[in-house]
């Protein structure tokens, strides 16, 4: 491998494994993880489970034939843990929440702090092409592990899944085995995949990707691509907002405007706050340019 030693911790590198139908691809997020959270008070357990999501939506975001869309992952759980949420564009601009109900004890296990409940997987082009989602039950004791068995359950693609995060960052590891291509080496998967069984956490969230994969594949022929950039967004705006509201109905904006005086909108990933007075709602349901006066303030 010639590609330069890259140290960033906001990128995805996608790599093949030469003369076999095996790709992959590698996540680091720091700034992501740190900017996607910092405007919510999560517990620690949460924000592990939620980086860990992160990485997930970024390495399968990467694989699926999206030019222009978005990936959405959740994990909906009747425990402690309510709602776990990412979605990542074709892009690699990603935002997160969680929705969590009494204090999370710490003592309790992944699969005891979700509970009963479901994984779902969104996929929604924006080129035309129809969204596509896929809902299976939760089942592992960690985020790994339940994408793993919606792999297992919903996927004619062989795929691997690595994920960790620390206090600071989290990264991942993602392995395919693509179905259209000739199998020149009839081992070559479940070798690379003994191979990868042995990664540490440590390794994931330290090491830039070109020294992982020689120490995991040395003897193994593998092509890295150059690195891809990966950042916090959120596109919330006055505009989506409104739109929203106005799905609503006159009657029912009306009705809260008489009862609390505006109407204040908050956005569950970035922490912004919309509000809305009865000019601005007067003007949803004209032809005049929407909102001129609603104020967005950011937290």
């Amino acid at each position: 491998m010639t590609t330069p030693l890259i140290v960033d911790k906001d990128s995805l590198h996608r790599f093949i494994f030469e003369n076999t139908a095996v790709r992959g691809n590698t996540v680091q997020l720091q700034n992501t993880v740190k900017k996607a959270l910092a405007n919510h008070d999560y517990p620690p357990v949460l924000r592990k489970s939620l980086g860990e999501l992160m990485a997930a939506s970024a390495l399968l975001a990467s694989m699926l034939k999206l030019q222009r869309g978005s990936v959405t992952l959740q994990i909906q759980g009747k425990g402690p843990i309510k709602l776990l949420v990412v979605e990542c564009s074709s892009a690699l601009e990603m935002r997160a929440t969680a929705k969590w109900g009494d204090e999370l004890d710490t003592n309790l296990s992944f699969s005891e702090l979700v509970g009963e409940g479901h994984f779902v997987i969104t996929l929604d082009p924006k080129d035309g092409g129809q969204t596509y989602q896929g809902i299976v039950p939760l089942q592992g004791d960690s985020v790994s592990e339940v994408l793993r068995h919606y792999m297992e359950r919903s996927e004619q693609i062989a795929t691997r899944i690595w994920l960790c995060c620390n206090d600071t960052m989290s990264a991942g590891m993602l392995l395919q085995k693509m179905p259209d291509l000739p199998e020149n080496d009839a081992d070559a998967w479940n070798r690379i995949c003994l191979l990868a069984e042995t990664v540490k956490d440590d390794e994931l969230l330290r090491l830039p990707t070109q020294i992982l994969l020689q120490r995991l594949f040395h003897e193994e022929d593998v092509r890295l691509f150059e690195a891809q950039a990966i950042k916090f967004h959120c596109g919330c705006s006055i505009n989506s907002v409104s739109n929203m509201l106005r799905v609503l109905g006159r009657e029912e904006l009306d009705s809260i405007i008489e009862e609390q005086g505006h109407i204040e909108v908050l956005c569950d990933f970035c922490n912004s706050r919309y509000q809305f007075d009865k000019v601005d709602v007067e003007q949803l349901f004209t032809d005049e340019i929407v909102l001129p006066s609603a104020t967005k303030h950011a937290h």
